[in-house]
C-alpha cells in the first residue's frame, strides 16, 4: 500500500489506512494487492474527474481500478483511491463527525468501487455492504 499526502495533513495514518482497507478487503473476499491512496485537494480531484470521468467538478473520492494483470509472483494491483480533504472536512462537519472518521467512509467506499460494486447501478447492494463494513470497523 503507498499512501501520498498531497494535502499537508496528517488526518489518518498510514497503518491505520492499511488496518481498515485490508480488513474490508478481506470481508469482501477481495483479493490481496496493492492500493494507493491519495489524500489531496479539492482542485486535484476535480482535474482528475475531468481527466478521467468527463465531470468537470470537484468531488470527495474517486476510484481506478487498476486492470492489470500482475507479473507471476507480484501482488496484484488493485487499483487508486483519490480523496479529496476538504471535501471529507466539509462533509464531516455537515454529518457531525470527525475528519479521519469521514476520510474512512470514504476509503471503504473507494474500495468497494475498486473491486467493481456500483451503487448506482446496484439496486442498494453496495450501500448495504458498506454500512456492514463501517459497523465492522467501528465506523458506522
Amino acid at each position: 500500500m503507498r499512501v501520498l499526502d498531497r494535502a499537508g495533513t496528517a488526518t489518518i495514518s498510514t497503518t491505520r489506512i492499511r488496518r481498515l482497507l485490508g480488513a474490508a478487503g478481506r470481508s469482501v473476499g477481495a483479493p490481496t494487492g496493492e492500493v494507493t491512496v491519495l489524500l489531496t485537494l479539492d482542485s486535484e480531484v476535480r482535474r482528475l474527474n475531468r481527466r478521467f470521468r468527463g465531470k468537470d467538478s470537484p468531488t470527495d473520492v474517486l476510484s481506478f481500478p487498476d486492470g492489470a494483470i500482475a507479473e507471476p509472483g507480484a501482488r496484484p494491483r488493485i487499483g487508486d483511491i483519490a480523496i479529496s480533504v476538504p471535501a471529507a472536512r466539509r462533509n464531516a462537519r455537515r454529518h457531525g463527525h470527525s475528519l479521519r472518521k469521514e476520510i474512512s467512509h470514504l476509503l471503504i467506499h473507494g474500495l468497494l468501487h475498486l473491486l467493481g460494486y456500483d451503487h448506482e447501478v446496484d439496486g442498494g447492494e453496495m450501500n448495504d455492504v458498506e454500512r456492514l463494513l463501517r459497523r465492522r470497523a467501528g465506523i458506522a
